[in-house]
């Protein structure tokens, strides 16, 4: 199925070869600021559409090692740490169509942002993600100094030297959940408590949507409420589009887009069903990501289950309105291609028992590190910087 995103659907186009699997995504009309172009990209879209192209193999990556950078990567993505036998996975590199991404450059980065804080603000993805930007940035400045501090929901690395501040702040909803006689309350009309953390960065990235469809035990709340009324449950999409209008009101009221740039990543898709990649074939030895080591190269996919496409035609709605829109990074379709680059039973979160039973315990949400949020954080410096 095809995913909405932004303004228009683009055709969806997989090309099949060894070594890479091509996809059309949709081009992004949320571009609010004008960057300097460099000399192998225009960001505008109008000539490169960042967001459609393919993976193909390339030996000088990873762009970075894990040992680089130990003390800054969680053991939930930290797959080489935790035994993860192969390393293919990490030799792609994302190539749009018709253009080609810069390389990511540590130090031209921090030259670039000196003085300047960014802040992602999401779930655990927008936390994979920042772990990502300090690892790429770290590994390219070892001997600059530096200071962490991790904490929940603030957690923050400073390049001392640059004056360079990156921090992720836990909001899974965006929108504040207060405890209300011992029971967690999820306000989709108020988001005063999150953003106050969130006012002095100079770029704001966010993320929300998973845990929107969370229910049992992975759900975080305990009651929504909204207009002053509580709801032990409500349509999820309904909820969704509540507080992303909370969230996009909180912006067009709060930020000055002349100071500070605001980015949204769009749905990190899952891989637990592998229908979505063999094809509707009987899968031989497990029933989601575990003992994937390449991404997809079949001539056609379909999205997984309905959850995340309608999700995202409610994401691109809410931007869309917006008075000054954030910048989709709309890095969901040629994340689907990547079955290959979740943790699976490679985590540090997980026992040795839990490891031994990967259809059960296998982690197919998160990603990697080094791996594809890597590739995220090479796109966002692409539309920050050129």
């Amino acid at each position: 199925m095809a995913l909405l995103c932004c303004l228009a659907i683009l055709c969806l186009a997989l090309v099949q070869s060894s070594h890479s699997a091509v996809i059309m995504s949709m081009r992004n009309h949320h571009k609010t600021h004008h960057y300097s172009s460099g000399p192998m990209i225009h960001t505008n879209q109008t000539t490169c559409a960042m967001f459609a192209g393919t993976w193909v193999q390339d030996d000088s990556y990873p762009l970075y090692q894990s040992s680089e950078c130990p003390l800054i990567i969680d053991p939930e993505f930290n797959c080489q740490m935790y035994g993860r036998p192969d390393s293919e996975y990490l030799k792609y590199r994302w190539r749009p169509l018709n253009c080609e991404l810069p390389r990511f450059n540590g130090v031209e980065f921090l030259l670039k942002m000196k003085g300047k804080t960014v802040m992602f603000v999401g779930d655990s993805l927008g936390r994979n993600q920042w772990e990502s930007l300090v690892c790429l940035i770290y590994s390219a400045a070892p001997q600059t100094q530096t200071q962490m501090v991790k904490g929940d929901p603030l957690s923050t690395f400073n390049f001392l030297d640059y004056g360079v501040t990156l921090q992720y702040y836990r909001a899974p909803y965006l929108v504040d959940i207060d405890m209300m006689e011992g029971k967690r309350v999820l306000r989709l009309e108020d988001i005063s408590e999150n953003s106050n953390a969130w006012r002095s960065a100079d770029v704001l990235s966010f993320n929300t949507g998973h845990w929107w469809s969370h229910t049992g035990a992975l759900q975080g709340w305990d009651y929504m409420e909204s207009g002053g009324k509580y709801y032990k449950d409500m349509d999820r999409l309904a909820a969704l589009e509540k507080g992303m209008r909370t969230w996009a009101n909180w912006v067009d009221k709060n930020i000055d887009p002349t100071r500070t740039q605001v980015f949204f990543l769009s749905i990190s898709p899952t891989h637990y069903n592998p229908n979505e990649w063999n094809g509707g074939a009987t899968p031989t030895t497990t029933k989601n990501c575990y003992g994937e080591t390449s991404p997809m190269t079949v001539s056609g996919i379909t999205y997984p289950g309905t959850t995340y496409p309608d999700q995202m035609r409610v994401m691109d709605s809410v931007i869309r309105e917006m008075r000054n829109p954030a910048f989709l990074l709309d890095i969901t379709m040629l994340s689907e291609l990547r079955k290959d680059g979740h943790p699976s039973i490679y985590s540090g979160d997980l026992s040795p028992a839990q490891r031994t039973n990967p259809q059960r315990s296998a982690d197919c949400s998160h990603w990697c590190l080094p791996g594809l949020p890597d590739t995220w954080n090479q796109l966002f410096y692409t539309t920050l910087l050129f």
